[in-house]
C-alpha cells in the first residue's frame, strides 16, 4: 500500500507531464483512446467520490472563522471565469460550439489540483480547500444557471437536464464518499492514500478520450482554442488575485483566491459538453486541463520561491538584530 501511495504522490507531482503525454498520444493514435468516451462521467464520478472521502467538517469551519475570504473566493469563482469566457467568446467571435465550451469550463467549480498548487505557492491552503468544497457543492445549481444565461444565445441549453447531470456526476459521488468515510471512519485512510493515483489516472483518461474523439476538430481549430484557453486561464489568475488584493485579503489569501479562480474542474466541463452539446464543445475543457496543469505549477513554483526568499531575508534580518542587541 505504501508503494501505491508513493506512486500516487509521484503521479501527482508529474501530473502535467502525464496529461501532455496522453493528449499527444491521443492526437497521434486516437483509436487507442476513443473507447474511453462512454466512461467519462463514471471516471469523473470516481474522482468526486474520492474528494468526498477527504471532506470533513473542518473544511467548512473556515466559513465562520474567515467568512470574508471564503465569500470572496466563491463569488470570484462563479463571476470572473464565466464573465471572462463570455467576453472572449463575443470578442473573438468564436463558433457556437467553441463559445459554449469556453463558457462551460468557465462556469465549472474549482478543481482539486488548485489545493495542491496553493500549498506549493505557500498560500492559504485551508481557504483553498474550503472554496473548492463549497463551489463544488454549489455547482449543481450555479453551473447550469450560468450556462443557461450566458450560452443560450449560441446553442439551446437545458438547465434542468444539466442540473441532473451535475447531481449525478458530482453531488451523489461526493455524498457517497462522505457516507463511506462516516461509516468506516479511520479505515478510509488507506483508500485516501490511493485516491490521488486514481484521480490522476481518471483525469488523464478523460483528457485522452476528449482529445481522441475530437482529433480532427482540434487539428483544425486547436491553435485558436489554445490561445483562448491561455487567455481565459491567465486572466482568471490575474483578476482573481487583483480582486482579492483590492478587497484587502492578506497575501496568502490572495494567492489562494487567484489559483482557485484560475484552475477549473475541466473534467466536469468535458463531461457536460459531451453529454449536452458536442465533442467540439468539450475541446476547450480538454485543452484547459492540459494548460492549467502547466500554468498552475509554474505560478505556484514562483510564489513558493518568492515566499522562501522572503523568509530567508526575514530570518537574516532577525539574526542581525539579535547580534546587534548582544553587542
Amino acid at each position: 500500500m505504501q508503494m501505491l501511495e508513493r506512486v500516487g504522490k509521484f503521479a501527482g507531482n508529474t501530473f502535467a507531464f502525464w496529461v501532455l503525454l496522453a493528449a499527444g498520444l491521443a492526437l497521434y493514435a486516437p483509436n487507442l483512446f476513443t473507447w474511453i468516451g462512454p466512461y467519462i462521467s463514471l471516471l469523473l464520478g470516481i474522482v468526486m467520490f474520492g474528494m468526498g472521502m477527504t471532506l470533513s467538517l473542518g473544511d467548512f469551519k473556515l466559513v465562520l472563522k474567515q467568512p470574508k475570504g471564503v465569500i470572496v473566493g466563491v463569488l470570484a469563482q462563479f463571476i470572473i471565469m464565466p464573465s471572462v469566457a463570455y467576453l472572449l467568446a463575443k470578442g473573438l467571435q468564436l463558433s457556437p460550439e467553441v463559445a459554449v465550451g469556453v463558457i462551460l469550463v468557465g462556469a465549472c467549480p474549482g478543481g482539486t489540483a488548485s489545493n495542491v498548487m496553493t500549498f506549493l505557492a505557500k498560500g492559504n491552503t485551508a481557504l483553498s480547500v474550503t472554496i473548492t468544497s463549497i463551489t463544488t457543492l454549489l455547482a449543481p445549481i450555479l453551473t447550469p444557471a450560468i450556462i443557461y444565461f450566458l450560452a443560450s444565445e449560441w446553442l439551446n441549453v437545458s438547465a434542468s437536464a444539466m442540473f441532473l447531470s451535475v447531481v449525478k456526476i458530482v453531488l451523489i459521488p461526493i455524498f457517497l464518499g462522505i457516507i463511506v468515510k462516516l461509516i468506516f471512519k479511520n479505515k478510509t485512510d488507506v483508500a485516501n492514500g490511493v485516491m490521488p493515483l486514481v484521480s490522476v489516472v481518471a483525469i488523464v483518461a478523460i483528457v485522452a478520450a476528449v482529445v481522441s474523439g475530437s482529433r480532427d476538430k482540434i487539428l483544425e481549430t486547436g491553435l485558436l482554442i489554445f490561445a483562448v484557453v491561455i487567455l481565459h486561464n491567465g486572466l482568471g489568475l490575474l483578476i482573481g488575485f487583483l480582486v482579492a488584493k483590492v478587497l484587502k485579503l492578506n497575501y496568502e489569501d490572495q494567492k489562494a483566491v487567484s489559483i482557485e479562480v484560475g484552475m477549473q474542474n475541466s473534467g466536469l466541463g468535458a463531461a457536460l459538453a459531451l453529454a449536452h452539446f458536442s465533442p467540439l464543445a468539450a475541446v476547450p475543457s480538454a485543452i484547459f486541463s492540459v494548460w492549467h496543469n502547466i500554468s498552475g505549477p509554474l505560478l505556484a513554483t514562483y510564489w513558493g520561491w518568492k515566499a522562501e526568499r522572503l523568509k530567508e531575508k526575514e530570518s537574516f534580518a532577525k539574526g542581525n538584530t539579535e547580534e546587534k542587541q548582544v553587542v
